[in-house]
């Protein structure tokens, strides 16, 4: 089975820098600290990325309103793919180094957007918020001007511009203008790259932001332009209030080279009132920095019985430079550049949906030098561990070799790559919540499986066989002994009766399939709890009055003995919605014999 990490789409897998705490330390606009010994700086800035490496990469792509984008179009190195309609690609085998890899995301309506990342060795997990080309304003070549966003972050123009091949541009000028607020919980979402950066001398940075703006220039046809040689704007960027007390007199400005995946330091800008004013010569996306020294730092975390832990949050604070986050990987690791010489404090946090649980909270640090640090995470009587496993075939009954499970637990969807048809997801879920739910995307044939509601079956749930097949709206799939799958999907009835309707006193289920085409069938008989209906059951028995609990018949030789089978009712919808029962046990033929059983019943209501 393979192992694969669970990942909230509200999250990315990198440990970029995100502003919380107060008290800075102002290196001076060019990033150096004069304090500090002679810096060792390479001939070319790429000397800091390490060897070229492959990894894999799996991501999605969500606008402002955290819904997918289909479309985009990725490309990481020479590699590209295009997002499905879950805004979900999937990239394997890219070439990236040690320390850098780079994440361009590309869609028409959308500015450009991307991610990068210190990789990993699992599958390396990332999220991008594009933001819309909303033009804000428009200006006239040949006329100084000056265009204001609502927040009040501005842009003034002399008149000069030229278009990408540098000819020079005569007409009007769309502007596109995005304030990103340091503040802002999608921010590091919507930001390109990391904060990551070249200082003027040449040595690498980490950033601490407080504030970007996003300027892109379109002409009457709807090219790309940009100022002329020689023509310079001034930008206003908006700081904070809760910022401002914490915000030096000057700080550096840094802008997004979409070719590097980085930023690069140029000018600065001066703080006027809650605004940081600055001069810039060409547009991209231009931040306000307060740069610091960075190592490379990978986490691993285990529990206590040394096994790798998936999907927790891991932050790391200084009392300089703020925190930083990021989501541990399939392989128990994250990575990504935190301040050099600074103590830290490590804390790892259970899911959303538990209430953000401290696990673990320890002094790290200080270090000098790119880094690897092992954490075990002690147990918590509020957090359980769980396996799910399952396998995951094409329409066609072959199993997925290039496709993904999306999870659904609480409030949080998860993204995880199948590629021999087979999962295997490690999580910690919360004491009380005990529902879950799985979709599975055909990446080569573009075909999914429905969404489906699961129940834990503590420690670890067998989910089955799902399949990918979009055009199937209701479906009872099973297998017995390990054999072949066998999916039903023709002639289901799936019926409800109330207190008094059906053939016993207390509320029950019917589910019935037969298909003369498939030479299966398949027969459940349910009598269920009060007035709680969802949840677990075991093995009717037949010897016992007023017994709750499920069966399944005589199409599968299936008799009472020995017949240890759970099933979870996890939805019983009105008519016309899903009941949805998965289950897994082992009885005994008629003949005797025994058997083991997975399935799946994902039924439409009739009555």
């Amino acid at each position: 089975m393979k192992r694969i990490k669970l990942l909230s789409q509200f999250s990315i897998l990198l440990l970029s820098l995100a502003l919380i705490t107060a008290c800075q330390k102002d290196d001076g606009p060019s990033g150096s600290n004069n304090n500090d010994p002679q810096e060792n700086i390479p001939d070319t800035f790429s000397e800091y990325f390490g060897n070229e490496i492959s990894r894999d990469f799996i991501g999605n792509v969500i606008d402002t309103n955290h819904n997918p984008i289909e479309g985009v179009t990725i490309s990481i190195g020479s590699e590209t793919a295009t997002t499905d309609s879950n805004g979900v690609f999937i990239i394997n085998g890219a070439n990236v180094n040690e320390r850098f890899g780079y994440v361009k995301a590309e869609k028409v309506g959308y500015i450009h957007a991307s991610r990068s990342v210190v990789p990993s060795n699992g599958t390396n997990k990332v999220t991008i918020m594009m933001l819309e080309e909303t033009v804000v304003g428009t200006v006239n070549s040949g006329s100084s001007g000056t265009v204001t966003a609502n927040d009040g972050s501005s842009v003034n123009f002399d008149g000069n511009f030229i278009k990408e091949d540098g000819t020079s541009y005569s007409g009007s000028v769309d502007v596109i203008i995005h304030h990103l607020d340091p503040t802002d919980e999608d921010m590091n979402m919507q930001m390109p790259g990391m904060l990551y950066a070249e200082n003027e001398e040449g040595a690498e940075r980490m950033l601490q932001t407080l504030g970007m703006l996003a300027v892109e220039l379109r002409g009457s046809g709807g090219e790309d332009l940009n100022l002329a040689e020689g023509s310079t704007s001034e930008i206003q960027i908006p700081v904070d209030d809760s910022l401002l007390g914490i915000a030096p007199a000057t700080i550096p400005l840094w802008y997004f080279d979409e070719v590097t995946g980085y930023w690069k330091e140029e000018g600065f800008a001066t703080l006027q009132g809650n605004m940081y004013v600055g001069t810039v010569t060409h547009f991209s996306f231009w931040n306000c920095d307060i740069p610091a020294e960075a190592i490379t730092l990978c986490v691993n975390a285990t529990d206590e019985n040394n096994n790798p832990l998936n999907n927790l949050l891991v932050t790391i604070t200084s009392g300089t430079f703020g925190t930083t986050s990021g989501y541990i990987n399939d392989n128990g690791e994250v990575c990504g550049y935190v301040p050099s010489n600074e103590s830290l404090i490590l804390e790892v946090f259970g899911y959303d949906i538990c209430g953000d649980i401290s696990l673990l909270n320890q002094n790290i640090g200080p270090y000098n030098e790119d880094s690897t640090l092992t954490i075990v995470v002690p147990d918590n009587a509020d957090l359980i561990q769980e396996t799910v496993t399952g396998n995951f075939n094409t329409c066609s009954g072959d199993a997925v070799t290039e496709g993904y499970v999306q999870v659904t637990y609480g409030n949080q969807v998860f993204f995880d790559e199948v590629s021999n048809g087979t999962f295997e997801i490690n999580l910690l879920r919360c004491s009380e919540d005990v529902t879950f739910s799985i979709k599975g995307s055909d990446y080569i044939n573009l075909q999914s499986t429905d969404t489906i509601n699961y129940t834990f079956t503590t420690p670890s749930t067998n989910i089955g066989t799902i399949s990918a097949c979009n055009t199937i709206t209701e479906f009872i799939e099973y297998t017995i002994d390990d054999g072949e799958s066998v999916l039903i999907f023709d002639n289901i009835s799936a019926n409800y009766y109330g207190v008094g309707q059906g053939q016993v006193d207390g509320p029950s289920l019917d589910i019935f399939a037969s298909s003369p085409n498939q030479n299966n069938c398949f027969y459940l008989w349910a009598v269920l709890n009060t007035p709680d209906y969802l949840g677990t059951y075991d093995s009717l028995d037949w010897g016992v009055a007023n017994d709750t609990g499920m069966f399944i018949g005589e199409c599968l030789s299936m008799s009472d003995n020995n017949n240890t089978i759970t099933y979870n009712l996890t939805a019983l919808g009105n008519v016309g919605d899903y009941i949805d029962i998965n289950f897994n046990g082992s009885y005994e033929d008629f003949n005797g014999d025994p058997h083991t059983i997975t399935g799946v019943i994902h039924a439409l209501r009739d009555q």
